[in-house]
């Protein structure tokens, strides 16, 4: 009795043994997680492009899009926990870097972190991926200036300005319109109607004098409404939507109100809708990132930092392009070339690297 149970436990033994090895590589494999600031379709680009990179780089991904938008609040617990089960690395939108800098400085010294689309450059990050963001806002002052060569009204819509990129990308626009560095406009009255209060940048009234913030996508289309109802019936009109949800918002509004023949929209990001309008000749262009880069480069940093490998750590911004309705030649800019792809040519890429992480 005793030898047979012996004989059957050995071989059940070896299977065991045997699967070890198995169970160790899978528990070993790279953990990495992303958290973005807030949901959108931006990010569902960025998404895609870190699943991809997931797959390339045999890594666990944890892709978390956050449903309070640019709320750091949220953002804390999501990161901590993600320290607590020992990934191999985080990347992370931030959200408000003055009050998240002491945090994430602190995750910085446990996990390798990096920051994408939106930067904390004090933290101990190991490098940032996104683009230039006060570069990219004085293109998009350069498409207000071609729509409206003679100067008018301006009205910047924006999620937040305590980010990086909010602050970064909304000086950018009103530096370019001013003509000078650290423009601050002429505070005063609208030269036409005076119950319209602003700041003069050069030849463009800014409303309010300030970006418009929504706090996120669901009060983006209220907002857009009720700003483009105090301007009706002003010629020269210029709507800037400086994050992706934003020219979507302000094309819908200005459709509903009969306006969209008097006004320029100049969009920022990546929006089926915004690339639609501008297919459809109804927004003059969107200065875009790279949000799929952006998700499979930060994974790719990330792995390779956990295999001991910084060499796909990035150092210079990425460029930002130009997307119109007939595209244009490649410019060069304060020493970065800029290209101007067809708005055709880029839906057709953007469907073709999506599709690629369904292969």
């Amino acid at each position: 009795m005793l030898r047979s149970l012996r004989l059957s436990v050995v071989p059940f033994l070896a299977v065991a043994l045997a699967c070890v090895p198995a169970c160790n590589k899978k528990s070993d494999r790279i953990k990495i997680g992303v958290v973005t600031n807030c949901t959108a379709e931006f990010w569902s680009f960025a998404e895609a492009g870190a699943n991809k990179a997931a797959r390339d780089f045999d890594v666990d991904l944890q892709f978390r899009q956050l449903d309070k938008a640019f709320d750091a609040s949220a953002q804390t617990p999501i990161i901590d926990s993600w320290v607590k089960q020992g990934l191999n690395g985080i990347a992370v939108s931030v959200i408000d870097p003055q009050n998240q800098t002491e945090d994430l400085t602190r995750v910085a010294k446990k996990v390798p972190l990096v920051t994408m689309d939106n930067d904390a450059d004090q933290t101990g990050r190991l490098c940032y991926i996104g683009i230039n963001n006060y570069e990219a806002g004085r293109a998009v002052g350069r498409i207000v200036k071609k729509e409206l060569p003679r100067g008018g009204t301006v009205a910047l819509f924006i999620g937040s300005t305590k980010s990086a990129n909010g602050k970064a990308r909304t000086q950018g626009v009103l530096d370019e319109l001013a003509g000078q560095k650290d423009a601050a406009g002429t505070a005063g009255a609208h030269p036409t109607r005076p119950e319209l209060k602003g700041k003069q940048f050069g030849p463009y009234f800014l409303v309010d004098g300030e970006a418009k913030e929504d706090g996120g996508p669901a009060n983006a289309q209220a907002l857009a409404g009720a700003v483009l109802a105090r301007l009706k019936g002003l010629p020269d009109v210029g709507l800037v939507g400086l994050y992706a949800y934003n020219p979507p918002a302000l094309l819908v509004e200005a459709r509903s109100k009969a306006m969209l023949k008097d006004v320029k929209i100049v969009g920022f990001d990546v929006d089926w809708d915004t690339l639609k309008g501008i297919a459809n000749g109804e927004i003059a262009a969107t200065v875009v990132q790279d949000p799929f880069m952006y998700g499979y480069r930060s994974v790719e940093a990330l792995a390779a930092k956990a295999r001991g490998d910084d060499s796909k750590l990035v150092k210079e911004p990425i460029p930002y392009r130009v997307v119109t309705q007939n595209g244009g030649p490649d410019e060069t800019v304060n020493g970065m070339v800029v290209k101007y792809p067809k708005v055709s040519e880029f839906e057709a890429k953007l469907r073709e690297d999506l599709a690629s992480v369904k292969k």
